[in-house]
């Protein structure tokens, strides 16, 4: 597995605690219906959230939350709606990106973005 995969498997699993620790409802982690993935499904007061995670090593190019753009907010877009055809039960979403910066292996910054309008 590579660094990369390494990262981005930590990262969800910080993220997976955070939420919990929000008090949300863990519906689903790494949902997948053909091509696309939503890292993260949960629920809160009837509320659905697709939750996109982006963890990286600090760095002074940028935030983690930098590396969502169109493309992946699109894919994010048609799972979440192949997601609704399969449990039509759900009224109310939201999409969010929970960003995560490591500083060897050590989270120092996590910074959830609620609502993200695309």
């Amino acid at each position: 597995m590579t660094q990369q995969k390494n990262t981005g498997n930590f990262g969800e699993e910080v993220a997976v605690k955070y939420i919990l620790d929000n008090g949300f409802n863990l519906l689903f982690t790494n949902w997948r219906f053909k091509y696309w993935e939503v890292d993260i499904i949960a629920l809160k007061n009837n509320m659905l959230h697709f939750v996109e995670v982006k963890t990286r090593q600090q760095s002074p190019f940028g935030f983690p939350e930098d590396a969502v753009q169109l493309p992946k907010m699109t894919a994010l877009k048609k799972a979440a709606s192949a997601f609704l055809e399969i449990y039509p039960e759900y009224q109310e979403i939201q999409f969010d990106v929970i960003s995560i910066t490591l500083k060897q292996k050590q989270v120092i910054d996590i910074f959830w973005i609620e609502d993200v309008f695309f």
